[in-house]
């Protein structure tokens, strides 16, 4: 069992979507056969952060167990804090991002203060998976760091159905915000990564639909979804400390609770 609550939950829901989980004497090795190009899905955990000088064993590590990938993830089964300056620096080096996000946690969510009343909450069905993957496109098309355009098409497709898969064997769900005319203006995942834990995936909104209050309406709706039908106890999201969406999940009732560490290189453009 890993040690963080960020890399539990991460592992439980890559299990879900049918990746393969390999517990090594030095390792745990994440592998996602369908979907190849998925970076944090396709990685190695580390059981302690990595020491001064030990980059080339790990690129190594990495390249022995994933070695048609392009890119290079690993996580560290830790619950912070954050690499020393050091080791980060030597990773930043040689081409890696240096992540220390922050884990949120809640029993329970409350309403935001902006409550969207007009868009139409539901679970995905039909013909909402292909509004889904619309609406990823839009939010990939305008990140200023977002992914060429062809690629992110079919990860994005792979890894909607397997959010899809993971959802019709009752594990959990993908909801959206939906305008009048049936377009998705704001999604996530929820999905159930045992003893009572569930964990939010790809909170996103329409780059046309933000300030809307959407996102926090549906992750509060989301939370009581979760507590309903997955018997959820504990509430877990992970978020990006210099970004606004960790003020917008301690505004409906989370709150920081470990950091959780992730070393990624981008493959080449």
């Amino acid at each position: 069992m890993t040690r963080s609550l960020g890399y539990f939950t991460d592992v439980a829901l890559r299990r879900q979507e049918g990746s393969l989980v390999q517990a090594l004497a030095d390792a745990t090795v994440v592998r996602s056969p369908a979907n190849p190009t998925f970076w944090w899905g396709n990685f190695l955990l580390m059981p302690a952060p990595p020491a001064p000088g030990d980059l080339p064993v790990w690129e190594a590590a990495f390249t022995r167990q994933h070695p048609r990938a392009a890119h290079r993830a690993f996580g560290v089964d830790v619950p912070g804090p954050a690499l020393s300056s050091p080791v980060a620096d030597e990773w930043r080096a040689a081409g890696y991002d240096v992540r220390a996000d922050t884990v949120l946690t809640a029993t329970r969510t409350h309403a935001p203060r902006r409550l969207n009343r007009d868009a139409q909450l539901r679970v995905l069905q039909g013909a909402d998976w292909d509004r889904a993957l619309a609406l990823r496109e839009a939010v990939n098309a305008a990140d200023p760091h977002g992914h060429e355009p062809d690629g992110y098409r079919v990860f994005a497709r792979r890894k909607l159905a397997a959010y899809r898969a993971a959802q019709a064997a009752g594990h959990g769900a993908v909801l959206g915000a939906f305008d009048d005319d049936g377009r998705m203006l704001a999604g996530l995942g929820i999905f159930d990564a045992e003893d009572g834990v569930a964990r939010y995936q790809s909170v996103e909104t329409h780059p046309d639909a933000r300030s809307r209050g959407l996102a926090g309406t549906l992750v509060h709706h989301a939370g009581e979804w979760a507590r309903e039908h997955l018997g959820a106890r504990t509430l877990v999201i992970v978020a990006d400390p210099e970004y606004h969406a960790q003020r917008l999940y301690q505004s409906v009732g989370f709150t920081p609770t470990e950091v959780q560490i992730a070393l990624e290189r981008r493959p080449a453009e």
